[in-house]
């Protein structure tokens, strides 16, 4: 039995409508809708607070609670963007998107137990810092208060890039090519494209576009695998959750976060000797994730 088997049931509904075409206006609508939705919300938000231009600077780097639950909120209208693509151009509903519910459920629970004990190994494990004390961001109790809405918003973000990424697209690619080289590589491409950001990253943008490109396949290979979005939501949430609310940089995105590293993004020395060891976590999340919804 193909250890694929069940992303067949995955793509099943996008088989009703499997044009090309019908995908790449998907994507423009998609696109569309995204940035319309986009700009009525953050102009909203920005008209209630005042059009305060310290809130706007918060909202735009993440520098606070508010900021960052702005701005993770904000990609409710990336997943609602596909939605609309596929109910209009491939006549399917926006569940069909996440793969059957009670299998995403049961997986998602699966996975997540299993990265939390790996994520717990780690902390328990040397070393204990990243060549420097962190620094404190937040108090303990004022992120213990914020913590549930916090996860909420992660968990937010983290579901509309998959329902977008390895949802839709992969959905409406593996419907017309059988080669996982392309609905496997071709969105991780794009996903990996959203993430260069050489005006952030500096001389270590690409190195950073390459690791989430990887994820993305890492990510595409356990949708497949489960039939569902339910391991890779599980999966990114966590790790996101370790980066945005325990540990973050402190250049942007650190608003939730707990902790921040005792160097930033403009430190490409300290930062290209950290992703090394991102990208060793990453395999090592993904093969825990595996074992945990191996049939």
């Amino acid at each position: 039995m193909s250890a694929y088997h069940l992303h067949d049931g995955f793509i099943a509904p996008a088989r009703r409508h499997p044009a090309l075409w019908r995908f790449v206006l998907g994507l423009a609508l998609a696109f569309f809708v995204y940035v319309s939705l986009n700009q009525i919300f953050f102009q909203t938000v920005l008209g209630l607070a005042g059009n305060s231009p310290q809130f706007l600077s918060d909202v735009r780097t993440g520098a606070t609670p508010a900021g960052m639950y702005v701005l993770l909120f904000s990609f409710v209208f990336m997943a609602a963007g596909v939605g609309v693509s596929a109910r209009l151009l491939q006549n399917r509903s926006f569940q069909t998107l996440l793969g059957p519910l009670p299998l995403l459920r049961r997986d998602f629970r699966l996975v997540s137990l299993a990265v939390l004990a790996v994520l717990a190994v780690v902390i328990v494990l040397p070393p204990w810092d990243m060549g420097g004390a962190f620094v404190q961001n937040l108090p303990f109790a004022r992120w213990l208060v914020i913590l549930l809405p916090s996860l909420v918003f992660v968990l937010i973000q983290v579901s509309a890039e998959e329902i977008v990424f390895r949802g839709y697209v992969q959905q409406q690619l593996a419907v017309r090519f059988r080669s996982p080289l392309i609905w496997m590589v071709l969105p991780s491409v794009l996903f990996a494209l959203g993430h260069y950001l050489p005006d952030l990253a500096g001389e270590n943008a690409l190195m950073i576009a390459v690791w989430a490109g990887v994820f993305g396949m890492l990510m595409a290979d356990l949708t497949a695998r489960a039939g569902s979005l339910g391991p890779a939501i599980a999966v990114h949430l966590l790790n996101n959750v370790s980066a945005m609310m325990i540990v973050s940089l402190p250049d942007e995105l650190a608003g939730l976060a707990l902790f921040l590293t005792p160097f930033g993004m403009e430190d490409t020395a300290a930062l290209r000797q950290w992703l090394p060891v991102d990208f060793a976590m990453m395999f090592v999340l993904w093969l825990a994730a595996r074992v945990a919804i191996r049939r």
